[in-house]
């Protein structure tokens, strides 16, 4: 069985719908309200399927730009899970070598290194990655 795709009634879902580069919270949301009903749906045809990938995309795009509070980097994780465990920089020193290396990852002044972050991955039972840029 071959499933055809109709670009007629793709446009008439595109000309209903109006899919367009989101501009602000409020087109999010009618967005999103959109691709709640499609996925609510059993069985989606190939022209709702492509509308729904193209809907999501606008709206990861939108979220991309104006939602980025949980990007996290090594340094933060590490502060979280210090936070976590009632943890103070001295707490480190054996893992890290020394309290001015622990004083130094923590102001952001110098990155964990890729044996920092193996014995740190163990200490805290995490994946090592976690310490490091990717």
């Amino acid at each position: 069985m071959t499933i055809t795709f109709d670009l007629n009634i793709y446009s008439s879902l595109l000309s209903k719908y109006q899919p367009r580069i989101i501009k602000n919270e409020e087109e999010n949301e009618i967005f999103l309200e959109i691709v709640e009903e499609l996925l609510s749906r059993p069985n989606l045809t190939p022209e709702e399927d492509a509308l729904l990938e193209l809907l999501v995309k606008l709206i990861e795009d939108f979220e991309d730009k104006h939602y980025q509070l949980n990007i996290s980097t090594p340094k933060s994780r590490l502060l979280h899970l210090m936070d976590a465990r009632s943890l103070e920089a001295e707490d480190l020193v054996e893992i890290m070598g020394s309290i001015e290396a622990v004083v130094e990852i923590i102001n952001g002044r110098l990155e964990i290194t890729k044996q920092q972050a193996e014995d740190l991955g163990r200490f805290f039972r995490v994946a090592p990655g976690l310490f490091l840029f990717n």
